[in-house]
Order: C-alpha cells, then structure tokens, then sequence
C-alpha cells in the first residue's frame, strides 16, 4: 500500500466508526483499561479496521495497535522482532476526543528492520494530514514542512509537558514548562510549525512516537530519549523523552534535565 494509499485507509476508517461519535459517545461506548485511561468504541473499531487492512495488503507484517497491546502484551515482542512492522493509535488523545476536544488524532507508523519509514497523522476535525516518508521529507496537507530556527536564546524557547507534576518547572533559564496538546498527532505537528521549541514526554509507547518521531527527523527536528541517547521505537521508553527543534536544542535540554 503506498503513500497516499495508507492515508486514504485512515480518512475512511476515521470517517467510518471515529468522527460519527465525536461529541456523540454513549455511556457504554467509553471504559477505562486503568484508572484514569480511557478507551472508547471509537477506538476498538477503529483499530481492528485499521489491522485488518494493513495485513491484507502486506502479508507477514505485525501490527502494534495500542488496543491489541492493552489485551496481549506480548505482541511488543512480535512488533519487536519483526523486519516489517506497523504502529496503529486509532485515537490518539482519547481523553480529548471524550470531552469533545477537537485535538485527537489517527496515527500509523512503519517500520523496516526497526527504523521506521513512513507515518501518518490525521487529524480529522482539522482537517489536516501530516505524511513523512524517510528521506523524502514531511508534509502537510501536500506542502512540505521544515523547522524553523528556534529563538537563539533559551529564555525565549517555549517548553510544553505532558507530565502534569512537571507544570511550571524551570530548566536552567528556560521559561516554565507549560501543558502540550495532550496527544502526540497534535504535539509533534505544532513543535514542527514552531508553537512548542520541545516537548517533554515520560512514558514512551511505539504507537505515540513512531509516526511523529520521522515528521521530525524529515523537518528537521530531533527526538532523542531525556537521558541523551538514542530513541529506540522498538520498546516502551520508560526514562522519558525529549522532542525538539533542533539537535542543539535538544542537547541543551538533556543538559539542563540532568
């Protein structure tokens, strides 16, 4: 399935089973899989149509869908090990799309041998699709997207969270650290477009970061772990995560962390 193929399977599947229960849930179509970890009907539906069309057009592929992880942990392990693999966050932000926040995504992420090469963000009340393939660039809506510079000086860069303890920290000079979009299909665009100069993310799960961490690297942007090496999207990251506009960014704020 090529490029605009995989996009087209997300738009029709986000229009199929996501967006007629935008601000229309019923009760019994919204769960908790913990305390305080939503999941939705949206979400089932739509990751098991997202699955099911993935492996028919490329047999042999494993698929790492949060909700198949959520039921089988082992699938991490299969995801893993595999040379052709795939990433589904059928609604990314689903505590947002339950309280009728426009800022949720659907996201697909591929891998070959671990390294991921293609992702796709839909935003389906934006209207906006995010595509990146590597070395091939990242676009929105078909227009490509480079970074801008962030400001030279760190008391004018723009930090944003997603660990709420962490609101209002200060990183050596850095002014406080304020709330992302609370999903990664908005965060990672809006650092793109220049909102955010970094983010910071603690726990780190493949479907989050795959298709957001190649819209980075092909605009280029950096996302490496808190602890200053390498993000491995084959494994949970439990340490921490640094998104930023650039690698100097990105190490002045590893710096400032530790």
């Amino acid at each position: 399935m090529d490029l605009e193929g995989v996009l087209d399977l997300i738009r029709e599947v986000a229009d199929e089973v996501v967006n007629p229960r935008f601000r229309a849930l019923a009760d019994d179509e919204i769960a908790e899989k913990n305390p305080g970890d939503l999941v939705t009907a949206a979400d089932r539906e739509a990751e098991v149509l997202l699955t099911r069309a993935l492996v028919a057009a490329h047999p042999g592929a494993v698929v790492l869908g949060e909700e198949a992880f959520a039921d089988d942990a082992h699938v991490m392990e299969r995801y893993a090990a595999a040379e052709h693999a795939f990433t589904v966050d059928p609604v990314d932000g689903t505590r947002n799309f339950v309280h009728g926040s426009p800022d949720h995504a659907v996201m697909v992420g591929e891998l070959r041998s671990g390294v991921v090469v293609r992702g796709w963000i839909w935003q389906p009340q934006h209207q906006l699709a995010y595509v990146a393939e590597r070395g091939a660039g990242a676009f929105r809506n078909g227009e490509r997207l480079t970074r801008a510079a962030p400001p030279a000086e760190p008391a004018a860069w723009r930090g944003v969270t997603s660990r709420r303890r962490w609101l209002g920290r200060r990183l050596d000079g850095i002014p406080p650290l304020e709330l992302t979009w609370v999903c990664c299909g908005v965060d990672y665009p809006k650092l793109v477009e220049g909102a955010a100069d970094f983010v910071l993310y603690g726990r780190a799960l493949p479907w989050d970061h795959a298709p957001g961490s190649l819209l980075l690297a092909e605009s280029g942007a950096h996302l490496g772990a808190a602890d200053g090496s390498a993000w491995d999207p084959c494994r949970e990251t439990s340490g921490g995560l640094v998104a930023a506009a650039d690698r100097a960014t990105y190490d002045a704020v590893v710096a400032a962390l530790g």
